[in-house]
């Protein structure tokens, strides 16, 4: 049987690339491509490919967050297309997950394919699952507390451990964490963050807020139950009322 085969990227000239690359092959028919991750999503629940190429920086959703949303057990066989430096190109490999270099260079895709197409005969569903989510835990911060993020930039993956973000403010879609010296944008809403975060050292503090209780220097009362707050790097937040709770919360447990 044909292998059924997406393609995912949100740049026509990658996604040329790669069908050019299929179409000679006999055993592999396209069923169809995705220029974003949310259409890849509708397109892997409707299609069912038995095997995706799926690019990893898209803008709005990302590779590894279409594998969150559809979910492991129900994503299939994967191959990430990248155009990420060393670093991240060992996670991809420490979690035995095949990529493609762009731009794709045809041995490489040519040796990908092998691999592919014995791990279908194998069909060892179980081990990918396990693959997927080891690399989910890496980069798409599925534990229950989030230790560090992941901050994806124009050209490169990078990493800010939790314990240096010193606050986060909200900007619609995104959250920009402030380490001090700089702001870091990732993809998330203060709601989603707010339940990853490890309560005891982050605090929502007003609805655009959330504060490191560690970098917290100074409080000062103000009226109705709201503070001023001077953080390690010198910023002034000012909470809100509504989460004049946590503050409390915050003050009898420091004493």
């Amino acid at each position: 049987m044909p292998i059924r085969a997406l393609i995912v990227d949100d740049e026509p000239l990658a996604r040329t690339g790669v069908r050019q690359l299929v179409e000679p092959l006999d055993n592999v028919t396209i069923v169809g491509e995705a220029t974003d991750g949310d259409e890849a999503v509708r397109q892997i629940k409707a299609q069912e490919p038995a095997l995706v190429f799926l690019d990893v920086q898209m803008p709005e959703m990302s590779g590894l967050e279409v594998v969150r949303e559809v979910g492991v057990e129900a994503m299939p066989l994967t191959i990430f297309v990248t155009a990420y430096d060393q670093y991240a190109l060992e996670a991809f490999e420490a979690h035995a997950l095949d990529y493609l270099l762009k731009p794709i260079e045809e041995a490489r895709f040519q040796e990908a394919m092998e691999r592919a197409r014995q791990q279908l005969r194998q069909t060892e569903a179980d081990t990918l699952n396990q693959q997927l989510r080891g690399m989910l835990r890496e980069y798409a911060d599925e534990e229950t507390s989030i230790e560090r993020f992941t901050v994806q930039s124009r050209d490169r993956i990078y990493f800010v451990d939790a314990e240096d973000v010193q606050w986060i403010e909200s900007e619609g879609d995104y959250v920009a964490l402030h380490d001090g010296d700089d702001a870091h944008l990732v993809r998330k809403t203060m709601k989603k963050l707010e339940e990853q975060l490890d309560a005891d050292r982050f605090l929502r503090v007003h609805r655009s807020y959330i504060v490191n209780v560690e970098h917290i220097d100074e409080l000062r009362p103000l009226d109705h139950g709201t503070y001023q707050l001077r953080m390690a790097s010198g910023t002034p937040l000012k909470t809100s009322r509504g989460y004049s709770d946590n503050i409390d919360a915050l003050l009898d447990a420091t004493g």
